[in-house]
This record gives structure tokens, C-alpha cells and sequence, in this order.
């Protein structure tokens, strides 16, 4: 008896054993399989450059420099090979590089605060990037490996440096493949011929790409001069290469519009560094395309290209399984976050796009400003990206989705291709002024900067938006950090001090915005003060609810109080 006993422990033990080795091997293969190795860099000397502070606002590393024109406003020039580039830019920008990666990782711990999530989302992320680099160039590659090596060690437990910072450029495509977030809601529009002041080509984007608001408090304008390709700027933050917002030497311009997509399988190319190879190697709509088709995406993606070559503007629409080229047959094109060509009329995601969000209702408000406007100047356009209204100028809110300021921008931009010149807002969102740049001057005047000298062209500059000094900015201001407040009871479910003066204050900040209603009909359903709670939820569907999904949710909270008070 005693000797079958010691069999079944021995045979016990053997099992666990052999579990225990099996997993050891199925987690060193993992952790083998999500390893990301740099590029072999053959020249290595652009490690030794040094950065010279030549005044507290203006630094040279090499042939590239780094200037604060503003408080959290930058401009930077970099000029050389790929590696060279990027550890210049990593040598500048290092400060930058650090808040911008505390900002999205203290933005993703307020998503998902959860600690265990948070480590099975890092190692999830890696798996599905473990092939990331395989759909990069190497050129873009060592870019990024320059600026990895002034990354910061404390976020290390991430992973390290170049694995994190490659990994980043996918942000933006997983934020809108998960788009219930609400990451991503971007404008764009483009006119010429008869619906421009001057018949010349005309481009503005709003770039609402909201990763909390410390993420926006530090912008980069980006003037690059690789060696092969174009010179280009783009509007940019710490350790980004792609573009989401940039000009060409040609006269080429690229923003891009998320639209909605299937959750990806697998890592392919960025579509901000698909929008950086246009940017830097095409010079009309059809190098542009071409560019474009070579390139495999894993989201779906309006690529709004302009053409000073062209005298007009085109959208490349890409998903991960086809590519098509809208050409408008007016003097004007629009692009929100849905597709709009044949080629993808049919496609039931986008349809559902079109039905659900707040996508076709944002474009549709969009051409009757540019209609109601037309021709457009640069002023008219600067206006359109600032208004808060809905369609013909109802008042929705403020900061509805609807809209197409929604009081999130990370940035605004305003192109004339012709004449090389961009207006980039400023702080905050696209309220500040727009500043513009001569990209004529700057890549032949401004290159070899041994000072701080300014290289905006004043006389262009567009004035802050007079919304600045209205008392419905206060509001708007108050809105936001009350509404802190009572998101923040809503999910510990306590009680608000001086509960009723609270809300009033709270809803009289922002009484036409549905989320005023939701949010105070979620706080009373949390406190099981259903009553109340049924009343403000009905009043939030009286107003214009950006997405199908909120208005769902509100109308599945009055079936849920009417039901429990009918069991009383």
C-alpha cells in the first residue's frame, strides 16, 4: 500500500513537472516570438553629437536644432541620414519625448486601471506587433532607433526603448480600431477653382486625436530634410516620425481619418508612416496613390492628399483588404471618419459607420459651411475648423462629436500648397492663433539657425478665436472639471458634496451638450435614486446624441429604472 502511494506522488510529481517545464517553453518561446530587435546600424558616430544650449529657448545638436517659439509650442529642424536624424531629434527633444510618453501611459492607466489588464494589454500589444518591424522600412526603422536611445528608463517595465517607441506609431491605429475609446473623430476638407478666394488650393484638418490633455500641451512643428526624398514639414509631438498632418517641398499635403474598421489580426504597416512615405517621396495625387497601394494597413484609413502639382485634392481610401481613389466632381472635397467611394458604398462596417456615429452628420454640417462660405480664404477656413455649431447652426454643446470643433484637437492646420505656406493653432485646441510658415523660407534661410531667430511669418498669422474671452468658454472650462468630479463619484459611487447646487451648477455649464444629462442620470442610477436618474436620461435623449451606442445606453438605463421601481 505504502509503495503504490509513493508511485502515484512520484507519477503526480512527473506530471507537474512536465507542466511546469512545458509552460517554462511556451513562455520562452513567447517572450522569444515578441522580441523586437533594432537595425544594425554601420555608423555609429551621430552617437557622440552633442546638444548646445545656445539660449534657453533655442538648442543645436549637429546640423538640426529645437526651438520653443511658445510655452508647449516647437519647432525643430533635423537634416541627415535616417540614424542621424533620429538621434538628433532623441538628443533635442529628449524632455519632450519623456512627458509625451507619461502623458499617453497616465492616459491608458485612467482607461484601464486595472493592473493585471494593464500587463496582459502590454503583452497582448506585443504579440500582435511581434511582426511590426517586418512592415516597416529601414530607413524609418533606424529613424526610430536614433530617437529610442534617449528614451527614458523609467518606463522600462513597458519594454525597452526602440520596441517601445516602434510600438507607439500603432497608437493610432489600434485607437480607432477600438473605437468604442473614442480616440479618434477627425475633419478635413479641401477646395479650389470657383470655392476658392483665388482659384488656388486651399486644405483644413482638425486632428481630434485625444489621448488626455497633457498629451496635446506639447506640439511639435517638424521641418525635415532627409537625404532622399522631399524636404517636408509635419505637426508632430516627442519621438512621433510618422505624419497625421504634414507638406512636402512639392506642394503635397497628407492628413489622415480614421474610419471604422474590424479589429485587426495582426500588425502591418502604421498608417502614420504609410502617410510619412507619401509625405516624403511622392509629389502628385498619383505618386501618392501608388505609394499607397504597396503598402499593407491593418485599419481602415482616409488619406486626404493635396496637390499643388494637381490644383486639387483626392482621398485614398484603404482598408486592409482593398484601395480605392475618390476624385470629387466639384471644386471642393470632404472627408470625416466613413468612406465615400463606390468601391466601398457596399461595405457593411461602413455603412453601420454611417448609421451609428457621428461621421456623415459632422460632413454634412461641413458642406454647408463650405457652400455657405464659398470662395473660401484662409480666414473662412480657420472659421469652419472652429465651429462648434451643428447643422445649420444649432447649438449642440459644447464639445459634441457632431461638431467640428469639438474642443479636443491635439491640432489644426490650414495648407495653401502653391505657395508653400502652413498655419498651425495653438494652444488651446485650435483657439490659439494659427501661426504660418514659409516652407521656401525656412528650408533655404532658416536651415543653418545658429540663434533663436523667429521664422513664423507674422504678417500671415490668423488672431485667437474670440471664443477665448466669451463667458461660454468659462463654462466650458468649469464643465470639464466638474465633470471630473462626478465621473470620479459615479465610479466610487459616492455622494456629491452639496449634492443638488452641484448639478445645477454642472448642467447650467453645458445645457445643450447630451453628456451634462447622461453623466448626472448615471450618478443618481449609481445612488438607486432611480426616479431622478429616469428624468435626466430622457432629458439626454432630447438633445443631439453624437453616437447610436450612447443613446442606446441611455435608453437601456430608463428600461432598467423603470423596471426596478415597478418592483417596489
Amino acid at each position: 500500500m505504502q509503495f503504490k502511494k509513493v508511485v502515484r506522488r512520484k507519477k503526480l510529481w512527473i506530471i507537474l513537472s512536465s507542466l511546469a517545464g512545458l509552460l517554462l517553453i511556451l513562455w520562452a518561446w513567447f517572450m522569444i516570438s515578441i522580441r523586437v530587435s533594432p537595425p544594425v546600424i554601420a555608423d555609429c558616430s551621430a552617437d557622440t553629437l552633442r546638444v548646445s544650449a545656445l539660449s534657453p529657448a533655442f538648442s543645436r545638436c549637429g546640423p538640426s536644432w529645437l526651438r520653443e517659439n511658445y510655452p508647449g509650442f516647437w519647432t525643430m529642424y533635423l537634416k541627415g541620414k535616417p540614424y542621424e536624424r533620429g538621434v538628433m531629434n532623441g538628443k533635442l527633444s529628449k524632455t519632450l519625448i519623456f512627458k509625451q510618453e507619461k502623458a499617453f501611459i497616465d492616459r491608458i492607466r485612467t482607461l484601464i486601471p486595472s493592473d493585471f489588464y494593464l500587463r496582459f494589454l502590454k503583452y497582448f500589444i506585443y504579440w500582435f506587433n511581434r511582426d511590426l518591424d517586418k512592415h516597416i522600412s529601414r530607413e524609418f526603422k533606424e529613424e526610430i532607433y536614433g530617437i529610442s536611445k534617449s528614451a527614458d528608463h523609467q518606463f522600462d517595465f513597458i519594454g525597452n526603448g526602440y520596441q517601445r517607441m516602434l510600438n507607439y506609431h500603432s497608437a493610432h491605429d489600434i485607437g480607432h480600431a477600438l473605437q468604442e475609446m473614442n480616440l479618434v473623430a477627425c475633419t478635413s476638407f479641401g477646395v479650389w477653382g470657383n470655392s476658392s478666394y483665388d482659384s488656388g488650393l486651399i486644405i483644413g484638418r482638425n486632428f481630434d486625436f485625444y489621448v488626455g490633455d497633457e498629451f496635446a500641451v506639447n506640439k511639435i512643428v517638424c521641418f525635415e530634410e532627409p537625404d532622399s526624398g522631399y524636404a517636408f514639414m509635419m505637426v508632430t509631438w516627442g519621438s512621433m516620425i510618422g505624419s497625421v498632418s504634414g507638406m512636402n517641398e512639392k506642394g503635397l499635403t497628407v492628413t489622415i481619418n480614421a474610419a471604422k474598421s474590424d479589429l485587426p489580426f495582426t500588425a502591418r504597416t502604421p498608417i502614420s508612416l504609410l502617410a510619412r512615405e507619401i509625405l516624403q517621396y511622392a509629389a502628385d495625387i498619383s505618386e501618392a496613390y501608388a505609394i499607397a497601394g504597396k503598402r499593407k494597413t491593418f485599419v481602415s484609413e482616409s488619406l486626404l492628399i493635396g496637390s499643388a502639382r494637381d490644383g486639387k485634392a483626392a482621398i485614398i481610401e484603404k482598408s486592409p483588404y482593398k484601395i480605392a481613389l475618390l476624385e470629387p466632381k466639384e471644386n471642393y472635397i470632404l472627408c470625416a471618419n466613413h468612406f465615400q467611394s463606390a468601391e466601398f458604398a457596399g461595405d457593411h462596417l461602413n455603412q453601420a459607420n454611417i448609421r451609428e456615429n457621428a461621421s456623415y452628420y459632422r460632413q454634412l454640417r461641413l458642406q454647408q459651411e463650405i457652400i455657405g462660405k464659398a470662395p473660401l480664404s484662409i480666414s473662412d477656413a480657420a472659421f469652419i475648423l472652429r465651429d462648434r455649431a451643428g447643422l445649420d447652426g444649432r447649438n449642440i454643446g459644447m464639445g459634441n462629436e457632431k461638431a467640428m470643433n469639438q474642443l479636443i484637437a491635439h491640432h489644426s492646420v490650414i495648407f495653401e500648397p502653391a505657395r508653400r505656406l502652413v498655419w498651425v493653432s495653438t494652444s488651446p485646441w485650435q483657439l490659439g492663433a494659427y501661426k504660418c510658415f514659409d516652407l521656401n523660407k525656412i528650408f533655404h534661410n532658416f536651415a543653418a539657425l545658429n540663434q533663436g531667430v523667429d521664422i513664423e511669418f507674422k504678417v500671415k498669422e490668423i488672431p485667437p478665436d474670440i471664443f477665448l474671452k466669451s463667458p461660454d468658454y468659462e463654462a466650458f472650462c468649469e464643465y470639464k472639471s466638474m465633470r471630473r468630479i462626478i465621473q470620479e463619484n459615479i465610479k466610487n459611487k459616492c455622494l456629491l458634496p452639496g449634492e443638488r447646487s452641484f448639478i445645477s451648477a454642472f448642467i447650467h455649464t453645458n445645457p445643450e451638450y447630451f453628456e451634462s444629462y447622461y453623466l448626472v442620470g448615471e450618478y443618481f442610477f449609481r445612488m438607486n435614486k432611480l426616479a431622478l436618474a429616469r428624468t435626466y436620461f430622457y432629458r439626454g435623449l432630447k438633445c443631439e446624441v453624437p453616437r447610436w451606442q450612447e443613446k442606446m445606453q441611455m435608453i437601456r438605463r430608463i428600461a432598467e429604472c423603470n423596471s426596478e421601481l415597478k418592483s417596489y
